[in-house]
């Protein structure tokens, strides 16, 4: 049951308080992996009802771990697959077939949104592309696609993954040092700003069909937003024609933004302006460094940053790096300690922000977006494959006969095919 109805009572860590911003909203959901299932859980954080088809093998990150939560049947799924669906509803539907298909139209008619990551032309070879079908037969539709690189240009068509569009949109270029050579960004940097942006396409879509009336297609793909993403790199080589290189730590543009070593733990610092520069030497017991020529504007500091960072790393090398940076945040003053997943997610920090949530067996990351009035948060655990296969298709119209004989055809499985 959604612990957001009247009268639950319930009992877990950020949980929804309300029905949401997006409450009223139906999602079709055809997307597996990681980018499309992004999106559609920050829809339905928010409220929307998400209805997440799933192929008769089951989404395959299910099966991407350990770690596994092992469930009473035998079954079992994995964390990632578990970051990243909950809220959800899953029905098992082999729309291979045409009594899948007609099953996924039905379901399309009362739908605002159909959210898939199908190769570009796997629908339209199965009769229902958006030119093709749905624009004309669901005119309201918004329908977002997905993909690698998109159905047109020399790469259209071809399948997209994480770790290839970091390499292929410069990404891995810029990270590391000149020491290590291009290095893959640890987390998921490209399918989780593909599924940030669709969510965003998505409701301008919506927010557009208020004042038309009609759908549209939203085309998103991983090369497009790892692409976006190449900021200030893009920035300054098209003014200055210079190719980027990796820098680690340091920031390419600004000067102190890195990393130092203190006596209990690694901190970052930062300074923006030139104003921030000398209010955090004059914390630092650095004061003389402010009215330093060589370090005098953030250009100067950037000429010299070697000798800056050597200055700054022997000041800090005694410090108690986390009382230092508490200190030089409450002074209005950019630094933090760096920390390690576990350590940062134990932070009370952490916790004020509602950033971890329960409910049950299930341990996830909250929601970012905050929202006053109608505050979003978890509903439901993410589901087990085709835990709601028959409730949502009897909601829909189909009768005890209907689900039955689609259950006889396969068309609609009830464990996942190995």
């Amino acid at each position: 049951m959604d612990v957001s109805e009247r009268g639950q009572e319930p009992s877990g860590k950020a949980l929804a308080t309300s029905p949401g911003a997006l409450a009223g909203l139906r999602v079709i959901d055809l997307t597996r992996v990681l980018g499309g299932p992004y999106c559609t859980m920050i829809l339905a954080d928010h409220g929307a009802e998400v209805i997440k088809l799933e192929p008769p093998q089951g989404d395959e990150v299910r099966d991407w771990g350990p770690p596994f939560l092992d469930h009473d049947d035998g079954t079992r799924d994995a964390s990632y697959f578990i970051g990243v669906n909950r809220n959800k509803q899953s029905v098992g539907l082999d729309i291979g077939t045409p009594d899948g298909r007609d099953v996924l139209l039905r379901l399309l008619a009362g739908a605002d949104v159909l959210v898939e990551n199908f190769k570009p032309g796997s629908l339209e070879k199965w009769g229902i592309g958006y030119e093709q079908t749905l624009a004309a037969r669901f005119p309201r539709l918004i329908h977002c696609r997905v993909s690698g690189f998109g159905a047109e240009g020399p790469l259209g068509g071809l399948p997209g993954y994480d770790a290839i569009l970091q390499a292929m949109t410069g990404l891995m270029s810029i990270n590391g040092d000149p020491t290590t050579g291009p290095l893959r960004l640890g987390t998921p940097v490209v399918d989780l700003a593909t599924g940030l942006y669709a969510a965003i396409g998505i409701l301008m879509a919506l927010h557009e069909r208020g004042s038309s009336g009609r759908g549209q297609f939203v085309d998103m793909t991983l090369h497009d937003c790892g692409m976006a993403l190449l900021h200030p790199q893009a920035a300054n080589y098209l003014l200055n024609g210079r190719r980027p290189v990796a820098t680690g730590n340091p920031h390419p543009n600004l000067a102190p933004y890195e990393k130092f070593r203190t006596a209990t733990c690694e901190i970052f610092l930062a300074a923006g302006n030139d104003g921030q520069f000398r209010r955090l030497c004059a914390e630092l017991g650095l004061a003389e460094l402010g009215t330093d020529p060589r370090f005098a504007s953030n250009a100067d500091r950037l000429a010299n940053r070697a000798d800056l960072a050597a200055r700054f790393a022997t000041a800090l090398a005694a410090e108690d790096g986390h009382a230092l940076a508490l200190r030089l945040l409450r002074a209005g003053l950019p630094a933090g300690p760096v920390l390690a997943v576990d350590e940062a997610l134990a932070a009370p920090h952490t916790a004020a922000r509602a950033m971890l949530t329960e409910l049950g067996a299930y341990r996830g990351l909250g929601t970012p977006i905050k929202l006053s009035r109608t505050p979003g948060g978890t509903r439901t655990p993410p589901p087990r494959f085709a835990e709601h296969s028959e409730a949502v298709l009897a909601r829909n119209g189909f009768t005890a006969e209907d689900i039955a004989a689609l259950r006889r055809a396969g068309v609609l499985p009830d464990a996942r095919r190995r």
